[in-house]
């Protein structure tokens, strides 16, 4: 089985149709998105056919990639650019296999079934406790190549830690990541290729392009020792395309004891199911300034390290960071360089509005505690004409940003003092996670508003004080809805203490409408209230 000549990857049709497609298919017109059956697997294949197209497509221009977006190449050029890399893809080989690694023999100490490919499935310490309780093994007893071949991808891709020497991938376990997509559905195509940058810029980053043999970008055609002799791996190493084909993990799938029947993971007759894998332990240890194109960063100590998804999700409060990035001293974030690229350099070549959709594994070392996956629409943002432009709106949602945490932290310490009396420890992510959803539609509304000011006039304010005081009201209306009706409202009355709850809601009211709030907002005093009255200012609306 060939990766580039096989039809192995599940597209859904225009029609609605499901259909599974060679590489070479990916330009047809009426192909949509991926289909796999799972969330983790489609956002591989969109790794996996940006890659693939990073890898091959010899373009060197941004006029270039702006005819390919708007005039996709035929099945006949991609089967051209893929054809010099084809040998590299083989799954199934007596020689070098995709992804696996060519010294592991069957051993019956290194075999593992192959639900141990996916990355939620309970690890030996799990299986040995009996506490594999909400994952439980033996969920697949058997998966056809087609699905073999994206789990392996996916786990190499989001390699978790595993054990001694089982390694991470190139960007930690479970990396967070972020890829272009069209607003409205278009076509497969013209996603996967917002994602894919000009050959020239992409060979000047992470890499050493003078190392062009094919082991250098393709690590399965070569032993571990021979391509890391000091026992780390850095950039410096190997050529720029290696970044898209990390092999942490030293795999190799058993072709020899297949069985046939359904495939447990897409349901279709494989008369090849594969049950097992051989796995060992010390494969490439990837060390070193790693700068994975479809990965936000964050700074540490001055060094740039890749974001991972948290267990607080995934919401608009990210998307400053991930799509402008921030400057904050504390919090430091830069977007994935495609992201950067596309809106600095390609502006309004990108076909129309747009969102970013962001995915990942939230991993406890080798424990996936959750699969997240959103998208931030960024709307009319590539159309906008000037630098000057990105950095109106970047200020005015760090405003927003700056409002929403300075209300959540209002909100959540007045839930503990009506609660416990004071501060209180415990996990009260339950109220931030209510609050970012309860304001998610105004953010997006001013979000909205701001990119179409700036992008029909750039050198227009889009930060008004009527649009401060807009969001200053959404901020308000929503914490003390909150607290009322959801959080302390909520519990049982014999169980309140009214005079607690009176005055934590009383210090709401009054720190969402106080000096700190206001200047978070620059917005203007409050009105002091009449002499003798004693009632606390009320907000502007």
């Amino acid at each position: 089985m060939n990766l580039i000549e096989d039809h192995w990857m599940p597209v859904r049709r225009r029609d609605g149709s499901r259909d599974w497609i060679a590489p070479t298919q990916l330009s047809a017109p009426d192909i949509v998105a991926f289909d796999a059956d799972r969330a983790d697997f489609n956002g591989a294949l969109m790794q996996f056919a940006i890659g693939l197209l990073q890898t091959t497509a010899p373009i060197e221009s941004p006029t270039a990639w702006r005819q390919l977006l708007t005039t996709p190449p035929d099945a006949q050029t991609l089967r051209d650019w893929f054809a010099p890399v084809a040998e590299a893809f083989e799954l199934d080989s007596d020689g070098p296999r995709f992804m696996q690694d060519a010294t592991l023999a069957s051993e019956a100490s290194a075999l593992n079934p192959v639900s141990a490919l996916l990355i939620e499935s309970p690890g030996e310490n799990a299986l040995r406790n009996n506490s594999d309780h909400f994952v439980k093994r033996g969920r697949l007893d058997g998966i056809c190549p087609d699905c073999a071949a994206i789990a392996l991808f996916t786990l190499q891709t989001n390699a978790p830690a595993g054990g001694v020497g089982y390694r991470t991938g190139l960007r930690g376990g479970g990396p967070l990541t972020t890829l272009l997509l069209h607003q409205s559905p278009t076509s497969l195509w013209q996603d996967v290729w917002l994602n894919v940058i000009e050959r020239p810029q992409h060979l000047e980053r992470c890499g050493d392009a003078s190392r062009n043999s094919a082991q250098f970008r393709f690590p399965w055609l070569t032993d571990v020792a021979s391509l890391q002799p000091s026992g780390e791996l850095a950039p410096a190493q190997v050529h720029p395309d290696h970044i898209f084909w990390a092999t942490p993990r030293r795999i190799r799938l058993d072709f020899d004891n297949v069985a046939h029947g359904a495939c447990d993971m897409c349901g279709r007759e494989s008369d090849r199911l594969i049950r097992q894998f051989t796995a060992k332990n010390y494969g490439l240890n990837y060390k070193g300034a790693w700068d994975h194109p479809l990965s936000p960063y964050y700074e540490v100590k001055g060094e740039w390290l890749p974001l991972h998804p948290q267990p607080s999700g995934i919401g608009y409060r990210h998307w400053l960071a991930w799509v402008l990035g921030q400057a904050d001293a504390k919090n430091k974030q830069r977007p994935a360089r495609i992201v950067t690229h596309a809106l600095e350099w390609r502006r309004r070549q990108l076909g129309g509005a747009l969102r970013l959709w962001a995915f990942g594994y939230d991993m406890d070392n080798m424990k996936a505690r959750c699969w997240y996956e959103s998208n931030l629409p960024l709307y009319g943002l590539g159309e906008c004409a000037s630098k000057e432009a990105l950095k109106s709106v970047s200020a005015t949602v760090e405003t927003r940003l700056a409002g929403a945490q300075q209300s959540v932290f209002y909100l959540r310490s007045a839930v503990k003092a009506a609660w416990f009396g004071g501060d209180a420890r415990g996990d009260f992510s339950a109220i931030d996670a209510e609050f970012w959803q309860r304001t998610e539609t105004a953010f997006y509304t001013q979000l909205r508003q701001c990119i179409e000011a700036v992008r029909q006039d750039e050198s227009a304010d889009p930060d008004t004080l009527e649009s401060r005081q807009a969001w200053h009201h959404a901020l308000r209306s929503a914490a003390l809805d909150l607290f009322d009706t959801t959080f302390v409202g909520a519990g049982p009355i014999e169980r309140q203490k009214p005079r607690r709850v009176a005055e934590a809601h009383r210090q709401l009211v009054n720190s969402l409408n106080g000096k700190k709030m206001r200047e978070v907002l620059r917005l203007p005093a409050a009105d002091k209230p009449a002499a003798g009255r004693g009632k606390p200012a009320t907000a502007d609306v």
